[in-house]
């Protein structure tokens, strides 16, 4: 098989590892995570130099289509992230818990944080908020399990919220932002997610933890970003958040080529001569041959 269709890792690939992460915000280097559901994203990702790839449950409206990432399954987010493993070799993988995989109790969290170390050959797992989130951290964290944080915005919760909006943009819930990230530090998390939440915020939370801050719509002082991989690329029709910039329209190129290959199909004029397999002139006579006895024609 050859390098460019390589869909497994290499074994003389090696991740990023979490001290190495640590060590990028003690020199300042800026962090960068992608949120990717399959091996060939994955595949693009490292090759770009990604250093985290998140196997976000974001999933559920962006590959699955759904109204939000609620529903989405373990057994979804695991499929994901095997794919994600296979298609990557140096970026650390950060898989996702879903809703309902670490909210009932710790015994249930990190039954679900084993299976995506152990079936889903991730890195690490990720799980949003604090409050009771804190000691389903700690279990999985004592498991010996790396945990990625996130607090903000969390999707999973915003009901809650009040809907996607932006959070911390009073002076009490930008402290409860902080207390809740020194809390997520205490608690083992290596990283935190920011989402959504002014700047200010963001400076005051990366200030106050001495682990990397991942900012997503929450301001450049974080110690790295991450964007989704439909929204920087273009591929999702519609009003993007604000916080998105798109990289590229990749959704409008692929429209293009699709109803290209179309009206081509329909012309016939695809497929032509450059797209068939040729066929020796005896065997191709032999072939009709066979035909005209059958048939009696000549």
């Amino acid at each position: 098989m050859s390098d460019s269709h390589h869909t497994g890792n290499s074994p003389s690939a090696e991740r990023l590892t979490l001290p190495e992460l640590a060590a990028k915000r003690q020199r300042g280097e800026r962090i960068v995570m992608v949120t990717a559901y399959d091996a060939p994203s994955a595949r693009l990702a490292d090759v770009a130099g990604v250093d985290v790839i998140l196997v976000g449950d974001s999933a559920g409206t962006t590959v699955l289509g759904g109204e939000s990432t609620v529903p989405v399954s373990m057994d979804d987010m695991l499929v994901f992230t095997r794919a994600v493993v296979r298609g990557s070799t140096r970026a650390l993988v950060v898989a996702d818990m879903p809703f309902g995989s670490y909210q009932p109790s710790e015994e249930v969290a990190v039954a679900s944080a084993i299976r995506f170390i152990k079936e889903g050959g991730a890195d690490a797992v990720k799980l949003e908020g604090a409050g009771r989130t804190l000691t389903r951290i700690s279990g999985i964290v004592e498991a010996g399990i790396p945990v990625m944080g996130h607090i903000g915005l969390t999707p999973q919760s915003a009901t809650l919220l009040g809907g996607y909006k932006a959070q911390g943009r009073t002076a009490a819930a930008a402290r409860r932002l902080v207390d809740e990230a020194i809390l997520l530090e205490r608690a083992g998390c290596f990283s935190i997610v920011l989402e959504a939440v002014p700047p200010i915020v963001a400076k005051y939370v990366t200030e106050a933890v001495r682990i990397p801050t991942i900012g997503i719509g929450a301001g450049a002082a974080c110690s790295g970003q991450v964007l989704v991989w439909h929204d920087l690329l273009g591929l999702l029709p519609g009003r993007t958040p604000k916080f998105v910039k798109q990289y590229a329209q990749i959704g409008a190129a692929i429209q293009t080529a699709l109803e290209t290959y179309v009206a081509e199909v329909r012309a016939g004029t695809f497929p032509d001569d450059r797209h068939t397999y040729g066929m020796p002139d005896a065997e191709r006579e032999r072939f009709e041959e066979t035909f005209r006895l059958r048939t009696g024609k000549s």
